[in-house]
């Protein structure tokens, strides 16, 4: 028999009140996703899964402790929270943990404002093979490319429901489906690949699989023969591609865990500039048709738009209740978890202001530098910001792309670097981090 996760849930506090937890909260996620993958004009793969996980915190006092399952068994359930009860009674005491108290808790219970659920029908496995086949065509199809080593198309949905002892309970669902190729251009070891993907909401807003599949190919024949460019200091520009990830460090560094353990290299930047005066960072988790969406945190409180970075000036950290109860602050209303953890503190939407330039406007500007488009490894220090990445890409000289580049190694530090980037306007709106090409200057390179 299948239950809605609004009675599991609501039957898995009660189990836990009955085996003596003094608060307890429960998270339940059950989906079913499917996935096609093609290789060589021959089906290689076709998965799908479906399932219920659930995942319990309960508290003792200011003990707490966690347990997941995907045993919905009523007598699976009574053993969880018993097993659930027990260990916490053996946890260690911690102050600041415990659920919102119910004047803390949203109003809102579901997502329907958001339209996170495509409502047409699920495609068929056949569908997805058919995607699979012809993103691998179009990019056997343009000239260069030796061969396809992924073509991928697939299908998802995921249901979410929340409730706490304290009067939560909402839920929504979510569904997406993706399609990518990764191609592959020359042979032996003058072989260059690159890929190329979309994922969305709706089954309708994604790109053909012509479009990825020859997108996917063509960056992979832009690529070959690379060459190392000559140490020394240039400026970078950070392609839409791959921007994004120099945005994840600032919010890496501002998370209310890394404040609060007082390992981040940002410990000293509240209310201080961290981006351009023209720049401005915000989250917002009610932007439509976007997958990062939700109404409410994983603690039950209501999401909000916020700006981190104003301005240029940071204007706070990201908080869940715990976090916030450390650093004497109020939560953000950012609380992420799974079913088998607690929260922590997590970004959902984020949106980087525009510039007033086109990216080939910025590669004209920059002279002689390099573009990245792809990177690989990190030494990120989190105390200090120091950053050093390998990357690969393309070289500029007199403001125009001249040859492919790999091997070589980008470093720099991240304060220095977010304070002086100049942002194009190139970001993908449909994105959860819409974030455009960022231009840094005077990053050392470490090449030939």
């Amino acid at each position: 028999m299948t239950h809605s996760l609004d009675h599991l849930t609501q039957s898995l506090l009660r189990q836990a009140a009955k085996a003596g937890a003094d608060a307890a909260d429960v998270l339940a996620v059950r989906g079913s996703s499917m996935t096609v993958d093609v290789r060589s004009g021959t089906l290689e793969q076709a998965e799908r899964s479906e399932g219920t996980d659930i995942g319990l915190r309960v508290f003792i006092g200011q003990r707490v402790a966690n347990v997941s399952s995907s045993d919905l068994r009523k007598e699976s359930l009574q053993a969880m929270a018993e097993r659930a009860v027990a260990m916490a009674r053996e946890a260690p005491d911690d102050p600041f943990v415990g659920i919102a108290a119910p004047d803390q808790l949203s109003e809102i219970r579901d997502a329907n404002d958001l339209e996170l659920h495509d409502p047409a029908p699920e495609p068929a496995i056949s569908e997805l093979e058919d995607d699979a086949r012809r993103l691998e065509a179009a990019a056997l199809d343009v000239a260069g490319i030796t061969q396809v080593s992924a073509a991928t198309a697939g299908y998802g949905w995921q249901d979410i429901h929340l409730a706490t002892t304290s009067g939560f309970s909402g839920g929504y669902r979510r569904s997406s489906r993706h399609r990518s190729c990764v191609a592959i251009a020359g042979s032996g070891t003058a072989m260059e690949r690159d890929h190329d993907a979309d994922q969305r909401i709706f089954q309708d807003d994604l790109r053909t699989p012509e479009e990825i599949g020859r997108t996917a190919a063509e960056r992979a024949t832009e690529r070959m023969n690379p060459r190392k460019p000559k140490t020394g200091a240039y400026p970078v520009l950070f392609d839409e591609r791959v921007s994004q990830s120099l945005i994840g460090h600032l919010l890496s560094a501002i998370n209310g865990v890394a404040i609060a353990r007082r390992s981040s290299w940002a410990l000293d930047l509240m209310g201080a500039e961290v981006l351009p005066k023209s720049l401005t960072l915000t989250e917002d988790p009610h932007r439509r048709r976007v997958s990062g969406s939700r109404p409410f945190d994983a603690e039950g409180l209501e999401t909000q738009a916020r700006d981190i970075v104003r301005n240029g000036v940071l204007t706070g950290w990201t908080l869940d209740l715990a976090t916030a109860r450390k650093l004497g602050q109020t939560s953000t209303a950012n609380a992420v978890r799974g079913t088998s953890g607690g929260p922590t503190p997590g970004v959902s939407n984020v949106v980087l202001s525009a510039g007033d330039q086109s990216r080939d406007e910025l590669i004209a500007a920059m002279g002689t530098g390099l573009v990245v488009t792809s990177m690989i490894g990190s030494t990120i220090n989190a105390n200090t910001g120091d950053y050093s990445r390998g990357a690969a890409g393309f070289w500029v000289e007199n403001g125009e792309i001249r040859y492919p580049v790999s091997g070589v190694t980008i470093a720099g530090n991240l304060r220095d670097m977010l304070r002086t980037a100049i942002p194009a306007n190139d970001a993908r709106p449909w994105l959860s981090r819409v974030v455009p090409s960022l231009l840094v200057e005077g990053l050392t390179l470490a090449g030939e």
